[in-house]
């Protein structure tokens, strides 16, 4: 299963479009393909733009109002703060778990990277339903940091590891000749090499941390995503819901423009494989608690509290067996039918993304991938504001839901689909084109069947991350569906643990049968490489 999110974890870290590796189109893009990327990316937009003219047009002074409020500034300061902890620690937790796996000979380093990837596979109000039922009392900042810590580290470790096995040694060899210590050598020589890697990777914790809701609601931590679904319950007072919802997207845009700032250029040097080094006993035990810390804390004790539930009679006897398989039902309708929409709007963005470059296509690639600024609780509310303004007989309708899903996940389908058009060879369609086929065609006949498995890896991601999301179900739900997700959300803010466990345990399974075929198609695709 972790193969899979060690595959998500690369088209995922790139949030600005990435143009290095793009092979050069000749001529300008077609203008169908332009102008089915641009509605594509329009769709994807709706959410922002209609969040901005409904606050906007509160008035200047109802936003100053509502923004200066303290409430509201204790809110957006524990925002910030929860986000800059949680990424400092991810940052320098997962920067090391990647150096101990890559440069350091740990025994049964495939397990130990298995290990560490786990986190990924649970979601952040899963693992705090884990702790509550093990501890209730527990709650405040000092949880939320550690637990949201705990299930987002592999987002700075598997790049960073990915980045090592590329990277030049002889600059820390040299380093290391120059009398630095281990430590010393690693910041100067190789750190410029993977920070690129690392800072990605720490935008989409922070992203993750501003955008939270279900774990930091457990935990009873106010945030913005807190005052947000507060707002928006007191139905008398919707609008402050959405300066609040614009407050939170201001924050993770200026997360975004600060990554891009900071995460640099990678120093050219000609990569040589760095042999792992071999180290003493007493170190690989003093290490190994840093690698297991993460799958311990976000995997091992959530599921403990888990299954401490689930082996109690009353539990079972409680168990309402047609609820649970409706809401297993939905939970699958909707993941299938958002993967199959994110792949629809996202593959003429990739597509164009693959073969061309310019102003417009940067552009139109761009607003593709702003779903990963868009936290759900923002795209939820944003939806309700606009179907009940512009199409009020789609309010609370599975369309406007998986619409929802399609706009926040469709980077990740863009990420894949782009690599595996990109490396379609142009001359494989230029000799179809000479044997008389159509544009259409050879793009048909040649570049689908060879970018199929990418497209299929897309819509994977998309259906597991459907499966886990939980604020914008919340809000936008039609009345008597319920999800995975949101049953185990319903029992769990009532303390209903053993209520709760069956459709914590069953989300676990079924998110996991999408990974497994993930990463069927990744062995296979490496089987033919």
């Amino acid at each position: 299963m972790t193969l899979a999110l060690e595959a998500a974890a690369a088209p995922e870290v790139p949030v600005a479009p990435a143009t290095s590796a793009r092979p050069a189109a000749s001529g300008r893009p077609p203008v169908v393909l332009t102008a089915l990327a641009a509605l594509a990316a329009a769709a994807a937009a709706i959410p922002l733009v209609y969040l901005a003219v409904r606050g906007g047009g509160s008035g200047f002074e109802r936003i100053v109002d509502t923004l200066t409020r303290g409430r509201v500034l204790e809110y957006a300061a524990n925002s910030l703060g929860l986000a800059a902890a949680v990424t400092a620690t991810t940052l320098v937790l997962g920067t090391a778990v990647a150096f101990t796996l890559s440069r350091l000979r740990v025994p049964f380093p495939r397990l130990w990277l298995l290990a560490s990837a786990l986190p990924l596979a649970v979601p952040s109000f899963l693992a705090g339903y884990g702790w509550l039922v093990l501890a209730p009392s527990t709650q405040g900042f000092v949880p939320s940091w550690l637990l949201l810590s705990a299930v987002t580290v592999p987002y700075v470790t598997l790049p960073v590891a990915a980045a090592l096995r590329g990277a030049s040694g002889d600059l820390e060899g040299v380093a290391r000749t120059l009398g630095r210590g281990p430590l010393a050598a690693f910041w100067v020589a190789t750190w410029p090499q993977v920070r690129p890697a690392a800072i990605a990777g720490g935008l989409l914790v922070a992203l993750y941390a501003l955008s939270d809701f279900g774990l930091v609601a457990m935990m009873r931590f106010p945030t913005l995503t807190w005052g947000i679904n507060a707002a928006y319950s007191a139905s008398f007072d919707r609008a402050q819901a959405a300066i609040l919802a614009l407050l939170l997207v201001v924050l993770a845009l200026v997360v975004v423009v600060g990554e891009r700032s900071a995460r640099g250029r990678v120093p050219r040097a000609a990569p040589r494989a760095v042999a792992s080094r071999s180290i003493g006993r007493g170190m690989l035990l003093s290490l190994l608690p840093v690698v297991a810390v993460a799958p311990v804390v976000g995997v091992a004790i959530p599921l403990l509290g888990l299954a401490t539930r689930l082996v109690q009679a009353e539990t079972l006897r409680a168990l309402d067996v047609p609820r649970l398989l409706a809401a297993v039902g939905a939970t699958l309708g909707v993941a299938l039918a958002a993967a199959a929409l994110a792949v629809a709007l996202a593959l003429p963005i990739a597509a164009l993304a693959a073969r061309h470059r310019g102003r417009l296509v940067s552009a139109i690639e761009s607003v593709g991938f702003l779903g990963h600024a868009l936290p759900g609780i923002v795209v939820g509310l944003s939806l309700v504001f606009f179907s009940l303004a512009v199409v009020p007989a789609l309010y609370q309708s599975v369309a406007v839901l998986v619409f929802a899903y399609a706009v926040l996940f469709m980077p990740k389908a863009i990420g894949t689909m782009r690599s595996g058009l990109a490396d379609v060879p142009a001359s494989l369609v230029s000799v179809a084109r000479t044997l008389g086929d159509s544009p259409l065609r050879a793009w048909w006949r040649v570049t689908v069947p060879l970018a199929l498995p990418s497209v299929g890896i897309g819509a994977l991601l998309v259906a597991i991350a459907t499966m886990k999301e939980l604020p914008a179900t919340l809000l936008l739900r039609p009345t008597g569906i319920q999800t995975l997700a949101t049953e185990l959300w319903n029992r769990t803010v009532v303390f209903e643990f053993g209520a709760a466990a069956p459709y914590a345990a069953v989300l676990v399974i079924v998110a996991a049968v999408p990974a497994m075929v993930l990463s069927g198609i990744r062995s296979t695709a490496k089987e033919e490489l």
